[in-house]
């Protein structure tokens, strides 16, 4: 059986709760009460319950809208942006991404130590993503068409978790442009090293 769509007023209830809870969690940790959740989304109790019947439910909705967001803003970007650029901003959407999910990871370890299996899809899911991004960049010839979305999805990872533990934007933001231009197609007669034989971006 298909669920009812949610109405207009539900759909904005549930993101508002899910926006809350991404902060109040990551803020407060795993154990804040949900009543304090439903009271700074402005909604009661039993509206909380009705979308997120567990504390594990509102965790694993919150991490995966997170993700969503990351994921489904590609094609925005590259509606609006060349792809190099559209992959450089997406890349600053992942560090926000990666600070929130480590704000988050006393609620997503529980979850886990709940039985819950929160990460199940991220890594596919993100590198889907870069991989499209890749795609458009190599089909516009503005970035390289050798690499495999699941080594920059890495080495995308160590940057950013490296930056923000020096707590430094600034920093983060350099080494994501010196990532960037490694990512660029090399010169004529450059040599590339750690090259493929074969394209890794179908």
């Amino acid at each position: 059986m298909t669920a009812r769509p949610l109405r207009a007023d539900a759909r904005r209830n549930r993101q508002r709760l899910l926006e809350v809870a991404v902060r109040v969690l990551s803020q407060d940790g795993p154990d804040v009460p949900l009543e304090a959740v439903a009271r700074e989304a402005g909604v009661g109790i039993g509206t909380l319950y009705r979308h997120f019947p567990t504390r594990e439910a509102l965790v694993d909705a919150a991490y995966q809208g997170e993700l969503d967001r990351l994921c489904d803003c590609v094609d925005d970007l590259l509606a609006t942006l060349a792809p190099a650029a559209a992959l450089r901003a997406w890349m600053d959407r992942f560090f926000d991404y990666l600070a929130t999910k480590r704000g988050m990871g006393p609620a997503l370890r529980a979850l886990v130590a709940s039985g819950g299996n929160p990460f199940e899809r991220s890594r596919q899911r993100l590198t889907t993503a870069l991989a499209t991004l890749l795609r458009a960049g190599g089909a516009a010839a503005e970035l390289r068409v050798d690499v495999d979305p699941d080594d920059v999805l890495v080495a995308l990872s160590g940057i950013c978790l490296a930056a923000a533990d020096r707590q430094d934007r600034d920093q983060a933001a350099r080494l994501l442009d010196l990532f960037l231009a490694a990512l660029r197609p090399a010169a004529a007669g450059e040599p590339r090293y750690g090259r493929r034989s074969q394209g890794t971006i179908g």
